[in-house]
């Protein structure tokens, strides 16, 4: 652990780099959470308060257009129906919130009567639904083509080559010749193999061998064991590691990523740790909070990682559901709430020299902040008054510490403090 801090605070000085990102973002994404109706307005609030910048949208293909269209790359042929996407994407465009676009769930239409997972039969069809959504909403400029298409739960079948011939070369081509700016990513892949799924490594190296086009390549690096920090596995715990790639094997999705596709950006489009009692394999609501405060230092300091996406923001109510949430079921706040605002985690360590690592997300530009330290006294001031972070939010402060020191950091523009962070 003591090396791979030493390697991310390494990272964190060197942000000129031709490969590491000075300005990574991190979104969310929970479509139910978002939805049209009453509750979208206070649910947007509440993403002002969490100071979100990027959603993650699912534009749901089989929704909006139930029938064929006659005019498939006109957004308004009476076939499509897009009134629960206006709503939201409206919405976060209103506030200024950037979104990606991700186009997924293939019409019946489309496929020859199959279920919403069954491949397209023409290359021709997803691409001009991809048109018709850039054409309605033509301040988009992120997309994704589809959702863990390496499962056959999600793309069957789940083959790279006809991922890649009749779903992501040809939305590419069009969205790239609407808009030189917009960016397409792919792969969307989960961490590993399922009994049904290829492994991430393998459907990456179909879509090399089939020519695959993209501006970044996506993928879900969620962890797939309890004993899994964002760093490392615990040691014994390891059950899954072959041909896994988690957010503990971040440094070897870089490399597989540079192999198949060259020196291409990598977005994290789905990351949460799901939390118990609600799951019994979940983690409790304390270590979800270190573990996303620990997630958006390793993503900050890993090269080429542009987007990190916490999936999602409340909890479902069914049992067999999600439980990766900010927010409980019930609506109660988890400390990772805190954790997503003001994210704060120790990057290094050496004797009593300590490099902490944080970011103030609400606000716009360089935020005003000041590191406390909590002493018999409670909770005073590190350093001078003025502090303030980067343009993202993000700042960097190197301290000299005991073990068991605690620190935390106090936004003042949101009048909030982070959760402490305890230096071993």
């Amino acid at each position: 652990m003591k090396v791979l801090l030493a390697t991310v605070a390494a990272a964190l000085l060197v942000t000129g780099t031709a490969s590491a990102s000075p300005f990574i973002r991190y979104g969310v994404q929970d479509d139910a959470y978002l939805s049209a109706g009453p509750s979208l307005e206070p649910n947007l609030q509440t993403l002002d308060q969490l100071g979100v910048g990027v959603v993650r949208y699912m534009v749901n293909w089989r929704q909006v257009a139930p029938t064929k269209p006659r005019h498939p790359t006109n957004p308004g042929d009476r076939a499509y129906d897009w009134t629960g996407a206006d709503a939201t994407l409206g919405a976060l465009h209103a506030r200024g919130i950037t979104v990606l676009a991700t186009l997924v769930r293939t019409p019946a239409w489309a496929n020859g009567g199959l279920a919403q997972n069954g491949t397209p039969t023409s290359k021709y069809a997803l691409t001009d639904f991809a048109i018709a959504v850039a054409k309605r909403y033509p301040w988009l400029r992120l997309w994704e083509i589809w959702n863990e298409p390496n499962l056959q739960s999600f793309l069957k079948p789940n083959s790279p080559q006809l991922y890649v011939q009749r779903l992501l070369n040809p939305a590419y081509a069009a969205l790239h010749l609407l808009n030189p700016a917009n960016k397409v990513a792919a792969g969307a892949t989960s961490p590993r193999s399922t009994s049904s799924g290829l492994s991430p490594v393998k459907f990456m190296r179909g879509m090399s061998a089939a020519h695959a086009r993209l501006d970044a390549y996506s993928h879900h690096p969620y962890p797939v064991t309890r004993g899994e920090t964002p760093f490392a596995f615990r040691r014994g715990v390891c059950r899954f590691c072959t041909g896994v790639l988690s957010m503990a094997h971040l440094d070897q999705l870089n490399r597989e990523v540079k192999r198949d596709f060259g020196p291409k950006r990598i977005w994290l489009t789905e990351y949460g740790y799901e939390t118990s009692p609600d799951d019994p394999n979940g983690v409790s609501w304390a270590l979800q909070s270190q573990y996303l405060a620990q997630a958006a230092l390793r993503a900050a300091a890993a090269p080429y990682v542009d987007l990190l996406v916490q999936f999602m923001l409340q909890d479902e109510v069914r049992p067999n559901g999600w439980q990766s949430g900010l927010i409980s079921s019930t609506g109660m706040f988890k400390p990772a709430f805190n954790s997503f605002m003001l994210p704060i985690a120790v990057a290094a360590r050496t004797g009593t020299r300590t490099t902490i690592w944080g970011q103030v997300r609400p606000g716009l530009g360089p935020r005003p902040y000041q590191l406390e330290r909590l002493t018999t006294a409670g909770w005073i001031r590190v350093g001078l008054p003025g502090a303030v972070t980067a343009a993202n939010g993000i700042y960097t402060r190197v301290v000299s510490a005991p073990p068991g020191t605690r620190f935390r950091v106090f936004a003042l523009d949101a009048a909030t403090a982070s959760r402490p962070v305890i230096v071993r």
